[in-house]
């Protein structure tokens, strides 16, 4: 696995929860953990496009994996200085479930073959989406995925899946409207194989927003 390649053709980034647009479908009170979660996948995403080397990135993943287990068995003990730690540290302290994203990036960073990649970025999505509160989050996963290939041809694979993966029913995202429409936003924009239509993007989260999907 590795980032995406200067040749390949631009490849959409994948839907983020932290979009106003999505957002505002969180209940408030739960607005700092989901922003402080949705973080931390962003910078484990930002991990593996960086990674050059596996054995690096393993290293990096372990730290992170550490740092799961402390915020969830010794949050007081976590090391100062990181912010992303202190925001996880006032919003996930003792709650687990953290190490579940960080295992599914190793699995994406170690995937070598079709089967294995498809397998690691469903389940980085399905683990995201339910530390959010709901389930569903494969299709997500999938597009998440294509985000990282460097060949074309591996992107496209995992933008085929993404299209072929079925469609959760509404009520897989257990009330929680802001997944049913990172899921289906992240739909529309692997059936174009990752070309971005912003307006009608737009337009798909305001009547999601309005009448659900």
């Amino acid at each position: 696995m590795s980032a995406i390649a200067p040749d390949a053709p631009e490849t959409a980034a994948y839907p983020d929860i932290r979009d106003p647009r999505v957002m505002v479908a969180v209940p408030r009170e739960r607005r700092p953990a989901i922003a402080a979660l949705w973080a931390l996948a962003e910078r484990l995403t930002r991990l593996l496009h960086d990674a050059r080397e596996p054995l690096i990135g393993q290293i990096k993943l372990a730290w992170w994996r550490d740092m799961a287990a402390l915020l969830a068995s010794d949050p007081a003990a976590l090391p100062k200085g990181e912010p992303l730690l202190a925001e996880l540290q006032v919003t996930w302290g003792g709650k687990g479930g953290l190490d579940t994203l960080v295992d599914a990036a190793e699995a994406m960073l170690l995937a070598e073959d079709e089967a294995a990649r498809k397998a690691a970025a469903a389940a980085f999505g399905e683990a995201l989406f339910a530390l959010s509160g709901g389930e569903g989050g494969a299709r997500w996963g999938l597009l998440w995925g294509a985000s990282l290939q460097q060949g074309v041809a591996d992107a496209k694979q995992l933008f085929a899946d993404a299209r072929n993966e079925k469609a959760p029913q509404a009520r897989s995202f257990s009330d929680n409207k802001a997944l049913l429409m990172l899921d289906r936003w992240a739909a529309a924009i692997a059936a174009r194989d990752g070309e971005r239509r912003w307006r009608s993007e737009g337009l798909l989260l305001l009547r999601l927003g309005l009448f659900g999907g």
